[in-house]
C-alpha cells in the first residue's frame, strides 16, 4: 500500500482541477497523468486510524474506497506489478494477471483514469499502447473494480477479479498478443455472399466459433492481434478454448466463448467457409429478434439439418446455440411421442386433464387451474394442459424420457458436430417430483431454440437430421445419429397433435394462415425470481423448422410465436 504523505507535504504540489476531478502525475519517466476524483489530501487519511491488532469492519467510508483504488491503479500504472498485486485481496492471482499484462500482451505506456465511484466501484478508462515486434497500436476501454475489506484485517483492498484487467476476462483467461493461431476467415451464406457483423449483428460469436475451428483450414495466413486466450488455452495464438471443439461442439454450459479478438496491429489473410445459412432468412430472423428483448430464435430445414439462420437480441452470447434453458410445455412434443410409444396416449381417445394432479410430493396444475372433463389427448395437447401429463408419471419409468430424448430426439448425448459450439440438450435421468416436472419441460431439462427447432423437424420427418452449419464434408466429420426413428403410428399421432395446435389451440393465433402442411407448440417455462415466465414457440412450415424463445417474455403463443411464424412466412 506504500507509506503515506502528510497532508503539508503534499500541499507542496498544486494539483491541476481538470473538468471538477484533480489530475495528480504519478512518478516515474514517460507515464501520463493518472486522475483522482473527491476532495484534498486530508480526506485519504480520514478514518485511517486503527487500534493494535483489531479488524476493521462496516461499511466502506468513501476515503477508504478512494484510498485504496488510488493505491492499485497508481501502481499498476507504474508497472509495479508486486505494489498493485498487494492492493488486491487475491495477491498470487493479480500478481499473474498484472504481469501477463505486459509481458504476455505487450501493453505499455499505461494510463489509467479513475471516474466517478458508485459505492464501493469505481469505474475507471484504460488507455496503452500495444507493441509487438516493431509494430505499435493504440488500446483504449473501460473496465470497474470493487474496494472490499480484506479478511485478515479489515483493510479496503481491490476485490480481486480478472475482468478489472479488461472487462471481456474471465477466471483463467490471459491478453496475449502475437501472431494469431487462427488466421481470420470470410465466412459465406448458402449463396456465396459474405457475412458480416455489419449486415447480420447477431453472427459475432458464430464468426468467432467458425474462425476457432475453420480458420487454419480455410487456407488464410493469420494476422498480429490481442487477444483473450480462454482459460485452458496452451499458447498466445493457439486459439483454443477450454474445451477443444474441433467437432464443432460445446457439452457443458459451464464451456467458455471461443478466444476473442480485441485488437488487431496486422492483418493476415483470411480463407473461406461456406455456411448453409440463408441471406434472406438470416435477415428476417435478425430483424425480427429486434421486436423483443431477450429474444433468440433457430431456423433449420427438417429434410436435411441445415441451419437457415440464427440470431438473438443481445449480442454477447448466443443463447440460440448455446443457451440452457427450461423449454417448457414445447417438451411436451417429446413427451408426448413417449406416451403414445408405450400406449398410454392416442390421440382421439380419452385422457385426463384435471385440474390439479400430484406426483412425488408436488401438487401441480394447469394455467388459470382450468380443467378438460371428458376430453381427448388431442385437445390437452392443444390447449397445453399439464396434468395430462403429470398424471403418467406414475407409470414411466425414472430413466424413460432421456431414452426417448436421446435415442429418438438426438439429444442430450453431447455428440452434435455443428460446425461452431452448440449446447445439444440436458434431460437428465430424475426421480419423484423433479421426473413429473421434466414431462413439461421443467425439472432439470434444459434446451435452447436449436435443440427445439431440431425437435419439431424431427416430429415432421419422424427422423433426427443433426443440424449444421457447415457441411461435414468441408472436415469429413460425422455428425450424431439417432437410434432409432419414430414409429409409422407414433409419427402420424404427433404430427396430427401439431397440426391441430397449429389450427385450433394455443399455436393458432400465430399460425394464422400457414396451413395446411403446418404444426406447432407453444410453451411457458417458470424461472425462480422471474416475474413472468420464458415465453416458446417451435413450428414447421413445409420444409421449414423453426424455434424461439423470448425470455421473460410471458405466453409463448405471445411473445415467441409472432417471431417464429413471421420467418415460416418468410421462407415460404
Amino acid at each position: 500500500m506504500g507509506k503515506r504523505r502528510r497532508a503539508a507535504e503534499r500541499g507542496r504540489t498544486k494539483p491541476a482541477v481538470v473538468g471538477g476531478l484533480i489530475a495528480v502525475v504519478v512518478g516515474g519517466a514517460g507515464l501520463a497523468a493518472y486522475t483522482l476524483y473527491g476532495g484534498g489530501a486530508a480526506a485519504d487519511d480520514e478514518g485511517s486510524a486503527s487500534g493494535v491488532g483489531t479488524v476493521k469492519t462496516g461499511p466502506l467510508s468513501s476515503a477508504e474506497v478512494k484510498s485504496a483504488s488510488t493505491a492499485f491503479l497508481a501502481a499498476w500504472q507504474k508497472g509495479d506489478v508486486s505494489a498493485a498485486a498487494a492492493a488486491t485481496n487475491d495477491v498470487p492471482a493479480a500478481r499473474t494477471q498484472l504481469t501477463g499484462y505486459g509481458e504476455e500482451a505487450h501493453i505499455k505506456k499505461v494510463s489509467l483514469t479513475a471516474k466517478k465511484r458508485s459505492g464501493t466501484s469505481v469505474p475507471f478508462s484504460v488507455k496503452g499502447t500495444v507493441s509487438y515486434k516493431g509494430t505499435d497500436k493504440s488500446l483504449a476501454y473501460e473496465s470497474r473494480l470493487t474496494v472490499v475489506r480484506r479478511a485478515k484485517d479489515g483493510e479496503p483492498v481491490v476485490d480481486w477479479q480478472a475482468s478489472v484487467v479488461h472487462p471481456e476476462l474471465e477466471t483463467g483467461d490471459r491478453l496475449v498478443t502475437g501472431a494469431a493461431g487462427t488466421p481470420p476467415i470470410k465466412a459465406l451464406d448458402r449463396d456465396g455472399g459474405e457475412l458480416t457483423t455489419d449486415v447480420y449483428p447477431s453472427l459475432g460469436t458464430v464468426l468467432d466459433g467458425l474462425r476457432e475451428k475453420y480458420g487454419k483450414k480455410a487456407g488464410g495466413k493469420a494476422g498480429i492481434e490481442l487477444r483473450v486466450v480462454r482459460g485452458g488455452g496452451k499458447d498466445s495464438g493457439a486459439g483454443k478454448t477450454a474445451k477443444s471443439t474441433n467437432d464443432g461442439k460445446n457439452a457443458k454450459t459451464t464451456n467458455k466463448n471461443p478466444d476473442k479478438t480485441l485488437l488487431e496491429l496486422s492483418e493476415g489473410t483470411p480463407g473461406t467457409v461456406r455456411t448453409t445459412l440463408s441471406p434472406e432468412l438470416q435477415g428476417a430472423a435478425e430483424a425480427q429478434v429486434t421486436t423483443r428483448e431477450k429474444a433468440s430464435v433457430v431456423v433449420v430445414r427438417p429434410s436435411t439439418g441445415e441451419i437457415l439462420a440464427v440470431a438473438n437480441s443481445g449480442h454477447g452470447f448466443n443463447t440460440a446455440f448455446q443457451g440452457s434453458l427450461a423449454p417448457g410445455s414445447t417438451m411436451k412434443i417429446i413427451t408426448a411421442s413417449l406416451l403414445i410409444d408405450k400406449g398410454l396416449a392416442s390421440v382421439d381417445k380419452v385422457h385426463p386433464c384435471p385440474k390439479y394432479s400430484s406426483y412425488g410430493g408436488w401438487k401441480f396444475q394447469n394455467d388459470d387451474k382450468f380443467k378438460i372433463d371428458g376430453g381427448t389427448f388431442k385437445a390437452s395437447f392443444a390447449r397445453s394442459c399439464n396434468t395430462a401429463f403429470i398424471s403418467q408419471a406414475k407409470e414411466l419409468g425414472d430413466d424413460d424420457l432421456t431414452k426417448q430424448a436421446q435415442q429418438v430426439f438426438g439429444l442430450s448425448m453431447d455428440n452434435w458436430a455443428v460446425g461452431v459450439p452448440t449446447f445439444d440438450g440436458s434431460v437428465p435421468v430424475q426421480s419423484q417430483a423433479s421426473k413429473a416436472a421434466s414431462l413439461i419441460g421443467q425439472g432439470g431439462v434444459r434446451m435452447n431454440p436449436l435443440n427445439m427447432a431440431s425437435v419439431v423437424a424431427t416430429a415432421k420427418t419422424g427422423t433426427f437430421h443433426q443440424p449444421y452449419l457447415v457441411a461435414p464434408d468441408v472436415d469429413d466429420r460425422s455428425l450424431a445419429k439417432a437410434q432409432r426413428s419414430l414409429s409409422e403410428e407414433t409419427q402420424t399421432e404427433l404430427k396430427e397433435l401439431l397440426r391441430y395446435t397449429a389450427a385450433a389451440g394455443t399455436a393458432a393465433e400465430a399460425m394464422s394462415g400457414l396451413g395446411p402442411d403446418y404444426g406447432a407448440k407453444t410453451g411457458s417455462a417458470e424461472v425462480d425470481n422471474q416475474k413472468k415466465p420464458n415465453g416458446w414457440f417451435t413450428a414447421w412450415k413445409g420444409d421449414l423448422a423453426a424455434a424461439g424463445v423470448v425470455q421473460q417474455g410471458g405466453h409463448g403463443g405471445e411473445a415467441a410465436g409472432p417471431i417464429v411464424a413471421a420467418l415460416l412466412r418468410s421462407g415460404s
